[in-house]
């Protein structure tokens, strides 16, 4: 009877933080498909009373979600390809390649993830604005698409593979970039998944960056533009179905994603704690 007991306390508990968790995302489901009396009267009951799909009618036909989503799917895919590219680069050189100020340079790296983002935007906006870069999409992707964290993790992953595989690859003939290439980088595979989807999610959720990169708003991403709905830009009013409906379509490719590659995603990581 104890052993029962503690088990269903155990359960209890995870699932009341279960609905804990996912109740804000039934609240946004729920007052996306209910017409604007009914969400400001109830905007916290799960039912929409009546159901109705004129909140994302208006998403389509009152705000600029296609050029907003456009926008962030480009700036997504190109950042995340570059930020796998690059921190591979990188975390290879750092975990492989013999050079002075190799310890001092993953040091910086280390430091730089300690370093809160707000810090930059300053900077960011002086540096934009002195390279003209202000207000295009080069600005938008170009200072984001190396990112520390991806470094970090790709230089362990490569600590973590043993070096004779490379010295058999030497001996038969490949240079420092084939063997990355063609032997060590395939061997990452459970690395780069996780960066992937890492990568992917903070690219389509960056919102900060966006404030101090672009003003015109046919270079807003999801994030961007839904905070200009939040903002109040369409007058007046709580528009709750708008606003969450909006919501609800910029999170479904994320969802998308994680869902399809959420087996991978675990088991790249399992492998990678088993290798370390």
């Amino acid at each position: 009877m104890r052993k029962l007991a503690s088990t269903f306390t155990g359960y209890a508990i995870l699932i009341f933080f279960a609905l804990v968790f996912v109740y804000p995302f039934v609240i946004q489901i729920a007052n996306s498909f209910k017409t604007e009396p009914d969400a400001a009267a109830s905007p916290l009951s799960p039912i929409p009373h009546p159901v109705t799909l004129a909140g994302f009618e208006r998403v389509f036909s009152g705000t600029d979600l296609p050029v907003w989503l456009g926008n962030s799917l480009l700036v997504t895919v190109v950042l995340t390809v570059g930020r796998v590219f690059l921190a591979s680069l990188a975390g290879y050189a750092l975990s492989r390649l013999r050079f002075r100020g190799r310890s001092a340079l993953f040091g910086a790296v280390i430091a730089v993830m300690a370093v809160p983002g707000v810090v930059l935007f300053i900077p960011k906006f002086l540096v934009l604005n002195q390279l003209g870069m202000y207000d295009s999409y080069l600005a938008l992707i170009l200072p984001v698409i190396v990112d520390a964290a991806g470094v970090f993790i790709m230089k362990q992953f490569f600590d973590s593979i043993p070096a004779g595989v490379e010295e058999a690859a030497r001996i038969d003939g490949a240079g420092a970039f084939r063997t990355f290439w063609s032997v060590v980088l395939p061997m990452a595979r459970p690395a780069l998944i996780t960066l992937t989807i890492i990568s992917f999610q903070g690219s389509w959720n960056e919102f900060p960056h966006t404030l101090v990169a672009v003003q015109d708003p046919a270079l807003f991403t999801l994030p961007r533009g839904l905070a200009d709905l939040v903002s109040g830009s369409l007058g007046g009013g709580t528009q709750y179905p708008l606003k969450l409906g909006a919501a609800l379509l910029a999170t479904i490719p994320v969802a998308v994603i994680f869902v399809i590659f959420q087996r991978r995603f675990v088991r790249g990581a399992n492998e990678g704690s088993d290798k370390g």
